[in-house]
Order: structure tokens, then C-alpha cells, then sequence
């Protein structure tokens, strides 16, 4: 059983598919596998992965998603880490992961950074902890950013079967509708300083897109996972305050993205389903203030007086 199973969806990235696997095989820690997802490719992405000691699933281009559902199920290793086939690892990633496991925790949060098509680069880096529960590590988290993609975390390989994780199939903005329940229902969650994920930022990627109907169907995407996540939240013991707040002000702020027609027709959706009632006001970040001034004064001093 190797210590690490790396799970790559790949879709006409033929330009990017060897600096991404060069990446992983060039880790300074060796113990793993990777199962790469062939979605459908029509480009030499699978031609060039082929030069590489790696599993290759062919999938019927059923998107990201359920790229990344086919890959888990192959897979064998202790620990489970996904990577997008456009971007790339930090070579020590693996080898500071695996001290982090030493304490057998249910989820690793590790650090990322971001890189345009002119290599400038901009660092994410957030507080570190270990043994903190779910709850207390998803508080942590929120304070000051929003629960990044599937990518930056490693996931220990018995809990996410045990619990049946599985990404929405044919959805966009997958990872807000699964990463904070992982987070949230983990008994144990380690955050390590090491910067390891390199998440490329190139002008044609699929959530660079700006045509509206895009927009609009990452809209409702989200408010379909947001109803969702309140739902599977429900078997979860304790006080959920925060974690409801932090799905609120995520749905909130997508909205603004809308035009003023959308806009309205979701604001009172978001009304009639009492999304605001959710909000906690020491957990609001300002720009979900301006908006709920903007919008509903009414909502937002009755928030700020509770």
C-alpha cells in the first residue's frame, strides 16, 4: 500500500501535463502512486503521460467531478491528494505531508500560491494547527479565508471512504459543495506551513471564463450546494453557527456576479429561504456587509444589533 494516492483529471492539457507530472515524480519523497483520469482528451495529453510510471483510467468526459470519483475508487494509498493537470507541486510537498501524518489525522491543509502567464507570483498563506477538531479547524480556516479547492489538502484514505465523500456530478464549484463537510465532520485536522501547491492562473481555464451564462450556472450551482451542504450538515452534532454563516456569505457573494435582473430574482430567492437568518455578524467579511447594506438595510442593522 503506498503512503499516497494522487488522483489527476486531465483534459486537453497537453501544453501543461509534463511540468504537472514532473512535478509529482520529481518529489523527494517517493512512496505513491498517481492515477491519472483521462477525461475524454483529444489533444497529446495521454500520449505524453504514457513516457510516465502512472495508472491511466480512460473516463466518457464526464467532467472534473466525476474525473476525480473514478480516479478514488482505483485508488489504494494511505493518504489521498488531488491535482489539477495545469498546475503543479513544490518539490517537498510529499515529504512534509508525510510528517504530518505521524499524529494519524483525518485531513492535512497545506499551503498555496498562485501563478499567472507572466510567473508573477502571489502566496496564500495561512495560521498552522494540529489535533484540532473538525469544527475548531473549520473556525480557524474561515476567520480570515474562504475553504480553498479539493487540491490543497492531503485526505486520509479510510475516513473519506467511510464517509463516502463523492464530488456532485456535473456540477461547477464541486469543492465548495463537499471540502467543508471533509473539514467539518474530520475528528482531527492538521494545517502545515510548507507552501506546496502551485494553482496556475492561465487566461483560457475553465473558471476564468467570463461569458454570463457561465456565470449564471456557477450561480446556481453554488445554491444548489449550498441547500445541500445545510442538509448533509444536519446528522452533525453541536453548534454549526459558524459553518452556516461562512456557506451564507459565500452564496451571498456570489450573486453579486449576476446582472441586475438575476440579481433580484435570487435575492428573494435568498430571502424566501432565510439564507440571511444564517448569518452571524463577527463572522462577516466586509464585502459581504457592503453588499447586505446595498441591498437590504433592514437585514443588514437588524444583523449588526443582535
Amino acid at each position: 500500500m503506498p503512503k499516497f494516492s494522487i488522483i489527476i483529471p486531465v483534459y486537453n492539457v497537453e501544453e501543461y501535463i509534463e511540468r504537472c507530472l514532473d512535478s509529482v515524480f520529481n518529489q523527494s519523497f517517493k512512496d505513491f502512486e498517481v492515477i491519472l483520469v483521462d477525461d475524454g482528451c483529444t489533444d497529446k495529453s495521454i500520449e505524453k503521460a504514457k513516457k510516465y510510471d502512472l495508472t491511466i483510467i480512460k473516463s466518457a468526459h464526464e467532467g472534473v467531478s466525476e474525473a476525480r470519483n473514478i480516479g478514488v475508487k482505483k485508488a489504494h494509498g494511505q493518504y489521498l491528494l488531488f491535482l489539477d493537470s495545469d498546475d503543479y507541486w513544490e518539490k517537498d510537498l510529499l515529504k512534509e505531508l508525510d510528517k504530518s501524518t505521524e499524529n494519524n489525522p483525518d485531513v492535512i491543509r497545506f499551503q498555496i500560491q498562485t501563478v499567472n502567464d507572466n510567473k508573477e507570483i502571489t502566496k496564500y498563506e495561512e495560521e498552522t494547527f494540529e489535533n484540532l477538531t473538525g469544527k475548531k479547524a473549520f473556525e480557524k480556516i474561515v476567520k480570515f479565508h474562504f475553504i480553498d479547492s479539493c487540491w490543497c489538502y492531503a485526505y486520509k484514505m479510510s475516513y473519506y471512504k467511510k464517509e463516502k465523500f463523492a464530488f456532485k456530478k456535473g456540477t461547477v464549484h464541486e469543492d465548495f459543495g463537499l471540502v467543508p463537510l471533509i473539514i467539518l465532520k474530520a475528528k482531527k485536522v492538521n494545517s502545515i506551513k510548507y507552501i506546496g501547491y502551485d494553482y496556475y492562473r492561465r487566461s483560457g481555464s475553465i473558471m476564468n471564463n467570463k461569458n454570463y451564462d457561465w456565470t449564471k450556472r456557477k450561480v446556481d450551482d453554488m445554491y444548489y450546494h449550498y441547500n445541500n451542504l445545510l442538509e448533509e450538515s444536519k446528522e452533525i452534532k453541536g453548534d454549526l453557527k459558524i459553518f452556516k454563516s461562512y456557506i451564507a456569505n459565500c452564496m451571498i457573494l456570489k450573486i453579486t456576479e449576476l446582472n441586475n435582473k438575476d440579481y433580484r430574482i435570487y435575492l428573494k430567492k435568498l430571502k424566501n429561504n432565510k439564507v440571511f437568518d444564517n448569518l452571524l455578524t463577527d463572522t462577516l467579511p466586509r464585502k459581504v456587509k457592503r453588499v447586505l447594506l446595498k441591498i437590504s438595510p433592514k437585514v443588514y442593522y437588524k444583523l449588526i444589533k443582535r
